[in-house]
């Protein structure tokens, strides 16, 4: 059987997809599915991989979801507190990365694949089993995770005592009930869960159904009109000054620059990566101006519906001193420039993706932050 989602409003509108179906969460009583899956750690688990435990507790999570993200240190604190007692707090990360558009990835440097998950990991330094399953679903189908974090907590006898969220707010500070602890105290005592189930609130599952959404995102993307707009010295002080709102990406490149041509792709994924955001990208073109019309085609080979500036002098030593003095010449070169024109990331030459993605995240600040 399975059961509509409500498409979630506001923030986390994109992390949701309306009239979605999902498989039907596992019933209070039901026994444990065995699963066999991969862990980060190079290691493969299946359910008996954790018999010696008294109660088991899943927590279906992931990368990219802001409210996941707001309860990654719980979750490692239910493991520290509550390894020792017996109780083994396993992790599985059940998206599909290839039903993510680009747009629900505004609150992450990293997408939910299994090395970005390795990743993820590492840089948080998880302590806990963190299993796999965005390849087939086969395991999450099982058990019917509504959205990340989801928990089901299982008794000696791996039967479900427990389905639900670990507690009710993501701010920390805000929380009140610990539905998760107090399930885990109960079966540790052998008393009844007080509360089986509950709602839970954050981004839906990326089942690979939702793969189409992705490829009409994509096609919608690359009819927006591409445009380039000619600077001079002037204009591009004004760029760098970022007198908006909003955290500016500039990267200066030419179509005779190798790694430009190279690393270009990436700033238009990252351009759809942060677009919902307080975020935006600006190229400048470097090609000399009689050179206009082969920059525009480039652009729209590349579906660039940034803003495209190209460098209208002849020389390139006063657009560099324009840009940044502190700039040596070499191409390409990206800056990130926070609103009022501090600038808060330099690269001269190719960027790195994840520490540029990094840098962004920094600067227009996670949901919860």
């Amino acid at each position: 059987m399975r059961i509509a989602l409500v498409a979630v409003l506001g923030v986390l509108m994109a992390c949701s997809a309306p009239a979605e179906k999902w498989p039907q969460p596992l019933d209070i009583g039901a026994a444990a599915p065995a699963f066999e899956l991969p862990g980060i750690d190079g290691k493969t688990y299946t359910l008996d991989s954790f018999a010696d435990a008294k109660v088991l507790a899943l927590v279906f999570t992931c990368n990219h979801c802001p409210t996941a993200q707001a309860y990654e240190d719980r979750i490692q604190a239910l493991h520290r507190e509550y390894g020792p007692k017996g109780v083994a707090v396993v992790a599985v990360s059940p998206n599909d990365p290839l039903a993510l558009r680009l747009d629900e990835l505004g609150y992450t440097d990293l997408s939910d694949g299994f090395e970005d998950t390795k990743q993820r990991a590492a840089d948080k330094g998880f302590e806990f089993v963190y299993l796999y399953d965005g390849d087939t679903q086969a395991m999450s189908r099982e058990y019917g995770p509504i959205s990340t974090p989801h928990v089901f907590v299982f008794d000696q006898d791996r039967k479900l005592r427990f389905r639900g969220r670990i507690d009710d707010s993501e701010k920390l500070a805000n929380v009140s009930v610990h539905d998760t602890r107090n399930a885990l105290d109960a079966l540790l005592a052998g008393k009844p869960v007080p509360v089986e189930t509950t709602k839970t609130s954050g981004c839906s599952v990326k089942w690979s159904e939702k793969r189409g959404s992705v490829e009409e995102s994509l096609a919608a993307w690359a009819k927006e009109p591409v445009n380039l707009t000619p600077a001079d010295e002037a204009a591009l002080r004004e760029i760098i000054a970022n007198k908006t709102d909003k955290v500016r990406l500039v990267n200066v490149w030419a179509t005779w620059c190798g790694p430009c041509v190279t690393e270009f792709p990436e700033l238009v994924t990252i351009q759809r990566m942060y677009k919902t955001r307080p975020f935006e990208v600006v190229t400048i073109s470097a090609d000399e101006p009689a050179k206009a019309e082969d920059v525009l085609k480039f652009l729209k080979s590349k579906e660039a519906s940034m803003t495209n500036l190209h460098f209208s002098g002849e020389d390139r030593y006063a657009m560099i001193e324009a840009i940044d003095p502190e700039w040596e010449g070499a191409f390409p070169y990206t800056l990130l420039i926070k609103p009022g024109g501090e600038i808060v990331y330099r690269s001269m030459g190719a960027f790195d993706s994840l520490e540029l993605k990094r840098a962004i995240v920094e600067q227009v600040g996670r949901y919860f932050d």
